[in-house]
């Protein structure tokens, strides 16, 4: 039996849909034409930035930026062509490889995170009350938590 949204659902689907597919679409075109990358690539520098050693398995990278490994590979091909990410063979696993960050990477990143981040304040917190921005946190955190299972 299917549960139908009611009214109150629906109004609250359709301005959270509208919403994020919003800014991603704004983060997007904004580091796209300050920085010269889609938030894709992004998002690859911020998680290798944070990994220790700048350095990650293709596998973990691809679970934590949440791609599949035929569109991470892709991407990390165009990060190496920019001279960005460097991949390289895993010792004990001939199978595996990992992506490194490189300095050149790295000042790409710190180029474009000061951008970045006026983008997410200016089209994310900046028309939210401190009260919202808890209640976001909490929301997305429970939406995040069903969807992991």
């Amino acid at each position: 039996m299917t549960r139908w949204l009611d009214d109150e659902e629906q109004a609250a689907w359709r301005a959270f849909y509208s919403a994020t597919t919003l800014l991603i679409d704004r983060l997007d075109r904004e580091l796209q034409h300050e920085a010269g990358m889609p938030h894709a690539y992004y998002e690859i520098l911020v998680v290798l930035s944070e990994a220790e050693g700048r350095s990650l398995r293709m596998s973990e990278l691809a679970v934590q930026t949440r791609s599949s490994r035929s569109r991470l590979s892709h991407a990390v091909t165009k990060l190496e062509s920019r001279g960005w990410v460097k991949r390289r063979d895993c010792d004990d696993d001939k199978r595996g490889q990992f992506a490194d960050l490189t300095d050149e990477g790295f000042a790409a990143l710190v180029s474009a995170a000061p951008g970045h981040v006026e983008t997410v304040r200016t089209h994310l917190f900046d028309p939210l009350t401190p009260q919202q921005i808890e209640q976001l946190r909490q929301i997305s955190e429970a939406i995040t938590t069903t969807l992991k299972g």
